[in-house]
């Protein structure tokens, strides 16, 4: 039912370390959630002193659900949302004692309820608010697998300006990087190595986790292709009809495609990045359309069928994953605020035209504005840019927009973290950390 597990060996720290610690003094259990493959089990048993895992117990687990909550505490149940009812019976658990911290660890690589649930078990399931702290994992970003210097803290530049520094540069190294992905067993492996593990990853999604979910495996990986034909666009349900099936998909309704996102976020395959407008009540922040990318820059490349010299000689697309690659890192290093906010990185669109890659706003009202180019040569228009975006909300008094704490523009080909002028910044990638 339960077993003691030794600490996962050569474990590589994760930036979540800290907030798994932080959570388990907070809250009675928590959880974390995430792509399967990105190391969720191993930073639970870091953090854990006992393990059930419900995958390899699964008639025992739904037969009898309690059985898995047993065990030295912090407890791991691995895979929990196999045997949905366990979230209930650690809800009721952390109510039954007062004061009660940091007694389960619950992971999980897709969010119940799925198709096969029934209506009535979805509706009984507690949202756990106040009792279960959840926590989000990624694919380890460039500073987790130690291929960024780690000389620029997304914390430190809401307090003061970076200090100048450089960074390991080369494009080709860039693009392996991308190829390769945050997968932390495939980090000493070669690019295109890594890659057949993206392409099986992905293969196994479409062609196993698909049907089981009442999904067409051939549609799932032509959906998926879309969306990283589609990178960093907020394409419509038409857009990703026509670009995956062509005529072919005539008959697929707008429904049907949601059912095919809602999978792939359920699964967190799917990253979505949402509109940012201020003010924060602002109507437009649930109206404009999210966009979208991959979990991890690997998948990308995969479904397009590309290996690394495939992008070295279409650098267009590299820009693509290139961004996907950064929306992957600043998530996480945003998400490690201490004054994070739910949902930390949003993008910026308006009906002028005027677009910017990623806004990262914290709970006081500080808020940083980001522009993701390639390479050094592309910095001076995306500096316009970001000044246009700031007289835009600042120096209009209607507005009551505060200034940003800063503006950056994050480079691949890049040597030198510096400012360009008063509160903006030119940061390379494998400059920048949590």
């Amino acid at each position: 039912m339960s077993q003691t597990p030794v600490k996962p060996q050569g474990y590589l720290p994760r930036i979540v370390d800290e907030q798994v610690e932080r959570y388990l003094r907070i809250f009675g259990a928590l959880e974390i959630e995430g792509t399967k493959w990105c190391g969720k089990t191993w930073t639970a048993r870091q953090h854990g002193a006992s393990i059930s895992y419900v995958d390899e117990q699964l008639a025992l687990a739904q037969d009898d659900p309690s059985l898995m909550l047993l065990g030295e505490k912090p407890h791991i149940i691995d895979e929990w949302q196999r045997a949905p009812a366990i979230w209930n019976l650690v809800r009721h658990g952390v109510d039954e004692t007062r004061g009660l911290r940091g007694s389960w660890i619950l992971t999980g690589s897709s969010t119940p309820p799925d198709r096969r649930d029934t209506a009535d078990e979805a509706s009984k399931r507690h949202s756990g608010a106040g009792r279960i702290g959840r926590i989000k994992m990624s694919p380890m970003t460039l500073s987790e697998s130690g291929d960024s210097e780690n000389t620029v803290s997304l914390a430190r530049l809401f307090e003061e300006p970076p200090a100048a520094a450089v960074a390991e540069d080369g494009t080709r190294q860039l693009v392996e990087m991308a190829c390769r992905g945050g997968w932390p067993e495939a980090l000493d492996l070669a690019a295109l190595d890594a890659q057949t593990i993206a392409r099986e990853y992905l293969a196994a999604v479409c062609y196993e986790s698909a049907p089981d979910h009442g999904l067409d495996p051939f549609v799932t990986e032509r959906v998926i292709a879309s969306l990283a034909r589609n990178l960093g666009q907020a394409a419509t349900y038409g857009t990703i009809r026509e670009d995956a099936l062509g005529s072919t998909g005539s008959d697929l309704t707008d429904r049907q495609i949601g059912e095919y996102l809602s999978f792939l976020r359920r699964i967190y395959l799917l990253a979505e990045v949402p509109g940012w407008e201020p003010p924060s009540r602002s109507k437009k922040r649930l109206q404009t359309k999210p966009k979208r990318y991959l979990a991890d820059p690997s998948l990308a490349v995969a479904a397009l069928g590309l290996s690394p010299q495939g992008l070295m000689e279409d650098w267009q697309t590299f820009g693509l994953v290139f961004e996907n690659l950064c929306l992957r890192d600043l998530t996480v290093y945003a998400r490690a605020h201490e004054l994070a906010r739910p949902v930390p990185v949003r993008y910026y669109r308006d009906d002028s035209g005027l677009e910017v890659d990623a806004i990262v706003e914290l709970t006081d009202g500080r808020w940083a504005a980001f522009e993701i180019k390639t390479s050094d040569s592309k910095v001076a228009p995306a500096v316009a840019n970001l000044k246009r975006l700031r007289k835009k909300l600042c120096e209009n008094p209607r507005a009551q927009m505060k200034p940003p704490a800063f503006m950056a523009v994050i480079t691949g080909v890049g040597t030198y973290t510096r400012v360009v002028e008063d509160g903006i910044y030119v940061i390379p990638i494998r400059s920048l950390t949590a």
